[in-house]
């Protein structure tokens, strides 16, 4: 979705399901971890809202994002986490990194959650500069953690 066109923060939950008894894991990526941080929160406070029981939220940071997929993996192989939402930003560099990172994080969020049948969302902020990141963790192009959060309550009443 281009964030241009659409606010991450935006959303309608006229179709949201009871959430009350769902449990969610959330991975969040270390690496820039001011933004990250952000991130997660504009998860964890959607999913309160919604209905979701803070003792059924549990957050794991792995060191950056290449490793959000094997975090993934790690809490959606447990029956009793319902969705998980992953978390991390990648900002263009000097070199080409940020293309084999993003490729590698968005095929294995999906393996992942092909593999236990189960929400792995991906909430990865790929930007090329600094400030496009925090424009999309809560600037003016909305909280991509808060999408995130949004994605996992839409796939689990699918």
């Amino acid at each position: 979705m281009a964030t241009s066109l659409k606010n991450l923060s935006d959303y309608t939950s006229d179709h949201f399901i009871d959430i009350s008894d769902k449990r969610f894991g959330i991975v969040v990526a270390e690496w820039n971890r001011e933004i990250t941080d952000v991130l997660s929160q504009g998860a964890y406070e959607t999913l309160l809202k919604h209905g979701a029981k803070e003792e059924n939220i549990f957050r794991n940071t792995v060191p950056g994002s290449f490793e959000l997929t094997l975090g993934a993996q790690l809490l959606a192989q447990h029956e009793e986490i319902d969705a998980v939402i992953c978390l991390g930003v990648v900002i263009q560099g000097e070199t080409k990194h940020d293309d084999y990172i993003c490729h590698a994080v968005a095929s294995g969020i999906t393996n992942v959650g092909l593999k236990f049948n189960k929400p792995v969302i991906f909430g990865l902020v790929t930007t090329n500069t600094l400030a496009q990141a925090w424009d999309r963790a809560g600037g003016k192009h909305g909280n991509k953690g808060v999408e995130g959060a949004v994605a996992a309550i839409h796939m689990l009443g699918f």
